[in-house]
């Protein structure tokens, strides 16, 4: 089982304006609404992946039963906890640029996250458990690292998705995966990170702490692997990018999904960045038919 954590849940809620004009009133072309958050995103792939997927964390009011409702038409599984206040709405407003407005959500005590706690209690060695996103205000700032230590009891394979002084912090639970991009590879060591020979010496840095696997986004570079079974580049597939909301999240959710499945650090990287890819040229995240018409497109080379 993989099982992804989110925090603080939400309904991204897209807009496509043709021509928006600031303090007029605008009529949009399109509007979707998604269930949201990076580790709900995850876990949206994961299922479309055909893995297998279960979403923790908590939701609240009218806005966490939509969010609720629509992860269970697509038949992903949902242990999120039920607390007081509303789930936020996060708007991704697309008008040429795109720009989102991201909602506050509902504030989360002591008693609601020991519940959350508990529930890792069903883990087994050969689950693992995504970590996604920074930790809200609203949430016991501690809780990723007590999710961690819970892990370890149960020997689970942790994967962190996250940043700054939090990813830091947690470089020495020695994760099964991180994700960062170069600049937030760089801001771990207090530099700027602008060729390939850099990302694979301060990525091997990252590996020599204990961590298993690193894979480094490099922008149009593509994405580098640092893991025991060598160093890998990846070059991404090309085509028309619609949306840049959850392609981190696809390409974690694309690489755990083929190790899954092949228990092959490479096919998965293949996996991890054909999904990403995918998301990137759809409205919404990628579906198992788009993720395989890109396969052969990665390129992968070992170092």
């Amino acid at each position: 089982m993989i099982y992804t954590i989110t925090l603080n849940p939400s309904i991204d809620y897209v807009m496509e304006v043709a021509d928006f004009k600031e303090g007029s009133v605008n009529r949009a072309e399109h509007t979707m609404y998604y269930p949201g958050g990076k580790g709900i995103n995850v876990s949206r792939v994961l299922k479309r992946m055909g893995a297998d997927t279960t979403i923790l964390g908590f939701t609240a009011g009218f806005t966490g039963t939509f969010i609720k409702e629509k992860l269970i038409e697509e038949q992903v599984a949902v242990k999120l906890i039920e607390v007081e206040g509303t789930s936020r709405i996060n708007v991704k407003l697309k008008a040429g640029a795109e720009t989102e407005i991201n909602g506050t959500g509902p504030i989360v005590d002591e008693v609601a996250a020991d519940r959350l706690i508990s529930q890792l209690d069903a883990l087994q060695p050969t689950d693992f458990v995504v970590i996604a996103g920074s930790v809200p205000g609203t949430v016991p700032p501690t809780i990723y690292q007590t999710i961690v230590e819970k892990c370890k009891k149960h020997e689970a394979n942790v994967v962190i998705d996250t940043g700054g002084a939090l990813l830091k912090d947690l470089l020495v639970e020695r994760p099964f995966l991180i994700k960062p991009n170069h600049h937030e590879l760089g801001d771990l060591f207090g530099v700027t990170i602008q060729k390939k020979e850099e990302v694979v010496e301060y990525a091997r840095k990252i590996y020599e702490q204990g961590v298993q696997n690193i894979i480094v986004s490099m922008a149009g570079e593509g994405a580098l692997l640092y893991s025991s079974e060598g160093v890998y580049i990846a070059k991404a597939p090309k085509g028309n990018v619609k949306n840049s909301v959850g392609a981190g999240d696809s390409l974690v959710a694309g690489f755990l999904a083929g190790y899954e499945k092949y228990a092959n650090i490479e096919e998965a990287l293949r996996y991890g960045i054909a999904s990403g890819s995918a998301t990137a040229f759809s409205h919404d995240l990628c579906k198992k038919e788009e993720v395989e018409k890109l396969l052969k497109q990665v390129e992968i080379d070992k170092l």
